[in-house]
Order: structure tokens, then C-alpha cells, then sequence
């Protein structure tokens, strides 16, 4: 060391002996690169008939309830958005891929003890509470529990999601579909007939889910009837289903992911407010047969770029306004000289 260096602090002593060898470098899965997998195909073929021998066995003890679901999505147009649902889900499932693929799966026989009680449930809900509903709901559970024994809680915990957006799919028993919509067609009805009388010859009044109207004078018939197809159900089902989708897919808060999500129900109901009210003034002032058919279900899609609209605009607020300040890190350096 010379005088310079001394002076200076400066250590610049060596050792002949070579540094240690590193471990191999390893992913978030503990696991090395070699090893990880990245792609579906790397469950390899026994894995896959391992998936479709439960799937048939699945498909074989719910065969009724999967022809009820479908047959509702396709007659009922309330419901033509569960053709969809199966395809988020997979879509939900294929975003933790990484985490799924690399799972040190192994049976939980807990799983296996809710299996049988929903297997053991089946003939029970048949045969005793004779409700169609819940033998189709209860295709949900058996799937939650399948996966649970087969995989376990941390297989549990990369799918639950896209298990339960499956119940979006699940159509409504009739009554109680019909109980939820009238307060919403009453409700509709009422705003519209507000908004309606703000035009100085028109005289509407709410009665029910009817709207009577009088234009200078003289009543329209029939009178403007809020249909169970203008309740906002469908337009309330489609949008809950995809801000679920979007508060999952967004990488925000939990409390911001909440708040986008539990706006969906107002925003929905406001557009089919607005989409009853502008059908009332094309009823009035257009005439009846611009208010059915492909108009009416035109004027029905152009809600759902509004509530997006809506949505987005929700979303851009927070993001704005309420942004969470992230904690900075300040790293003081002290620089010191030896004499």
C-alpha cells in the first residue's frame, strides 16, 4: 500500500482465493429455468386425460342441468351473454398460467369430503326441494371441489375466481327473475314520466310499470308499457359479469377494484332509464313501430357503449384524484474522508 492510498482510506488489499460458485438462479416458483413451465403443453398427455376423464365424469352426472343452461342461453335473450361466461373464465385462468403450471399440487382430502356431499346433495335437492335452480348451482360447488382435492389450497386459490364467474352463466329461476325486474320497470317508469313532462305539451303520469301519455291534449294508445325486456336486467347481468372481469383484470387497489365494481348497479340502472326515457320521446314523437323490433333492440345495444362510457370515466376519476401516494425511499449517503 502506498503513502497515496493510505492517505486516501482506500483498501485495496486482494486474496488469491476464487470466489464461490453461485447457486443456480431460480424463479418465483422456487423452481430453475430449466424446469419451469410456460405453456399449457407442458402438463403433458397424461395430465390431459387425466382432465378429460373428469370432465366426462362431471358432464355425465350434470348432462341435465348443462342442457337446462344452454337451452336458456338460447332462447332467452336475457341470458345470451352466458355463451361468454366459460370463455372468461378460461381466459381468468390462463392469466395465472405461470403459477398454475408450477404448483406443487398435491390431494387434499378435505376436497374429497365436500365432493361427496355434493354428490350425496344431488338426489336431495331432486327428490326432496324439487328446485331446478339449485341442482344447477350446485354444479359450481362439485367443480370447487374437485379442484380442492385434486390440487388443494394453493391450486384453490389461482382458480376460485374463474370458478365462481361461472354463476353469471347460471340463468334465474323465473319468479324470482320477475320479482327483481318489476321494481326496476316501476322504477323506470317513474324517472321517465319526470323527464317526459319537462316538454311543455307533453302530460305523462306514471302508473305502475305504465306510462300514460297525453300530447296537447289528446292521449296516445295504447300507453307506453316498461316491459320486462326494458327492466335493465340484461343490460344490469352483462355489465355486473364484465366489471367483474375488469376489477380482476386491473391492476389497482383492492378498495378501487371494489368501488368500479359495486358502481356497475347504478350505472346499469341509469342507462335503462335513460334507454326508457328516449324510447318514450321516439314513442311520442316518432310513432309506435320505431320503438319494436330492431330498433328497440338497437337502441338497447347503444347502452352498453354508454355505461362503458360511464365506467370508464368512473375509472379514470380514481385514477386521477384518489391514486394512492406510493411511499418513496430515500437513501441518505455519507461520504467520509480518513485522515
Amino acid at each position: 500500500m502506498t503513502n497515496k492510498d493510505s492517505m486516501n482510506g482506500h483498501n485495496l488489499c486482494t486474496t488469491s482465493n476464487p470466489p464461490a460458485a453461485r447457486p443456480p438462479e431460480r424463479n418465483e416458483a422456487g423452481q430453475q429455468p430449466s424446469l419451469y413451465r410456460t405453456s399449457w403443453r407442458d402438463l403433458g398427455v397424461h395430465n390431459y386425460i387425466k382432465i378429460l376423464i373428469i370432465a366426462g365424469l362431471f358432464s355425465y352426472l350434470f348432462h341435465v342441468e348443462i342442457y337446462r343452461i344452454v337451452y336458456g342461453w338460447r332462447t332467452d335473450a336475457s341470458w345470451s351473454h352466458g355463451f361468454l361466461i366459460p370463455f372468461f373464465s378460461l381466459y381468468f385462468l390462463n392469466q395465472r398460467k405461470g403459477q398454475i403450471l408450477n404448483l406443487q399440487t398435491q390431494p387434499y382430502y378435505l376436497g374429497l369430503f365436500f365432493l361427496i356431499c355434493c354428490i350425496a346433495a344431488y338426489p336431495f335437492i331432486i327428490f326432496q326441494l324439487k328446485i331446478a335452480y339449485f341442482q344447477t348451482l350446485l354444479m359450481i360447488p362439485t367443480l370447487g371441489a374437485i379442484v380442492l382435492f385434486l390440487g388443494g389450497w394453493r391450486l384453490v386459490k389461482n382458480s376460485w375466481l374463474p370458478i365462481l364467474y361461472l354463476f353469471f352463466a347460471v340463468p334465474l329461476p323465473g319468479r324470482l327473475y320477475r320479482q327483481i325486474t318489476i321494481p326496476m320497470r316501476i322504477l323506470a317508469a317513474r324517472v321517465a314520466t319526470v323527464l317526459l313532462n319537462f316538454v311543455t305539451e307533453v302530460d305523462a303520469t306514471a302508473n305502475g310499470v305504465i306510462i300514460d301519455v297525453v300530447v296537447n291534449g289528446k292521449k296516445i294508445e295504447p300507453a307506453l308499457d316498461v316491459a320486462e325486456a326494458c327492466s335493465g336486467m340484461r343490460l344490469l347481468l352483462t355489465f355486473l359479469a364484465l366489471g367483474v372481469a375488469m376489477a380482476y383484470l386491473h391492476y389497482r387497489p383492492l378498495w378501487q377494484r371494489v368501488i368500479l365494481l359495486l358502481s356497475t348497479i347504478p350505472i346499469a340502472i341509469l342507462c335503462n332509464i335513460v334507454r326508457v326515457t328516449v324510447t318514450g320521446f321516439i314513442y311520442i314523437f316518432a310513432g309506435a313501430k320505431y320503438t319494436q323490433g330492431i330498433y328497440h333492440d338497437a337502441l338497447g345495444m347503444a347502452m352498453l357503449p354508454l355505461a362503458f362510457g360511464l365506467y370508464g370515466l368512473l375509472a379514470y376519476f380514481m385514477s386521477r384524484l384518489l391514486t394512492e401516494e406510493s411511499p418513496g425511499v430515500t437513501a441518505d449517503i455519507i461520504v467520509r474522508r480518513q485522515n
